[in-house]
């Protein structure tokens, strides 16, 4: 959440050590990430893997679901031990921080949230990251100091079975309709998406009260739900007929198990505009085994892509089955949800007040 994320942030300004220290600290791993950033093609992945054996291993601090597969992959492909902490992405920041309080290097590469991986960058914890392979990411997860893997795609969702074909709705206008009453649902922590949805409408020309207008009626049809991964259990079972903001692979991967779930109407398009927010890489200044934590970027924005697709996940480079292309797509102003996580906060917690709480 942001407002947890800034209050690490507040704790943590002016605490952040320079970026010194033993073997693979400090200027020792910058040293490696000059040299390999200015490099391309075979080169460059030779000289990396090189390097990366000598050191032979690398810790990832993660708060990736489906970082088993990737870890395995890439183990397979290089033979380098890797060490793995994984947690949500507060209690992640949490533990970066504390630890570069205390000069410890823990880890060399933080795979986790837009939001936490904003506030490292910002206490000069993160190195830069270049190259052709961060060439071809989407724009949206181009970030200064790291780089998108993955994106968390909200999508509005429904029930096949409750919902028959062509009654899918079209636009988040039609989930205000009264028709939707007690059939939809909202999830309470999403205020990044909200705020996503609240300056793309700003953008459209509407005002700020229509904009909390909308939002106020579609809540009002709705059921309140804490996590989307319960959300989308009670949409597969049936306790409402459409979700406003659930992640794309919570739906595929019900799909795939046979649950009556889709995001995809059976004529059109989805409803737009998509709220995607990225999941990143980001390369620890300080850390021990600099050149395995850039191989270990790479591999995910290469052979690491397929392993995300097989987990239902969009990758963060487009390929030709790509599923956001020709759709609207906007990213959460990260910037702003930091700078006044407050305002964001009771925005969002005035609008789903007037749903039903799923007890």
């Amino acid at each position: 959440m942001a407002t947890t994320a800034t209050a690490l942030l507040l704790s943590a300004c002016g605490t952040s050590p320079s970026a010194s220290g033993d073997r693979g600290g400090g200027g020792s791993a910058e040293a490696v990430y000059d040299r390999v950033n200015g490099l391309t093609g075979a080169q460059r992945h030779d000289t990396l893997v090189e390097l990366a054996k000598q050191e032979g291993k690398l810790s990832v601090y993660t708060s990736n679901t489906d970082i088993d597969k990737l870890v395995e992959g890439f183990q397979k492909a290089y033979g380098i031990e890797v060490s793995v902490y994984r947690a949500n992405s507060e209690t992640v920041l949490q533990r970066v921080l504390q630890e570069q309080q205390a000069g410890y290097p823990g880890t060399d590469v933080i795979d986790t949230n837009a939001g936490e991986l904003h506030i490292m960058n910002k206490e000069g914890l993160l190195a830069p990251y270049k190259g052709e392979l961060r060439d071809k990411v989407r724009k949206q997860g181009q970030a200064d100091g790291w780089t998108a893997a993955r994106f968390n795609v909200f999508v509005v969702g429904w029930n096949t079975s409750k919902v028959a074909p062509g009654d899918e709705p079209k636009s988040y206008e039609d989930l205000a309709d009264p028709k939707w009453k007690g059939q939809v649902s909202m999830e309470i922590g999403d205020v990044d998406w909200f705020a996503a949805m609240y300056q793309y409408y700003i953008g459209q020309g509407k005002t700020d009260a229509e904009v909390r207008d909308l939002f106020s009626r579609i809540a009002a049809n709705s059921k309140i739900a804490k996590g989307h991964t319960t959300q989308g259990e009670l949409l597969s079972a049936g306790q409402f007929g459409i979700t406003v903001s659930s992640y794309s692979h919570t739906i595929d991967k019900a799909a795939d198990k046979g649950a009556p779930v889709s995001w995809h109407p059976k004529s059109g398009q989805p409803v737009q505009p998509i709220v995607v927010r990225p999941n990143g890489i980001g390369l620890i200044k300080a850390a021990r085994n600099p050149a395995a934590a850039m191989l270990f970027t790479d591999w995910q924005l290469t052979e690491g892509q397929k392993a995300l697709a097989d987990a239902f996940r969009v990758g963060s480079i487009p390929t030709t089955t790509d599923p956001l292309a020709g759709l609207t797509v906007v990213a959460p102003p990260e910037q702003e949800l930091l700078a006044d996580p407050k305002k964001w906060d009771q925005l969002y917690a005035d609008i789903v007040k007037s749903g039903q709480e799923i007890k």
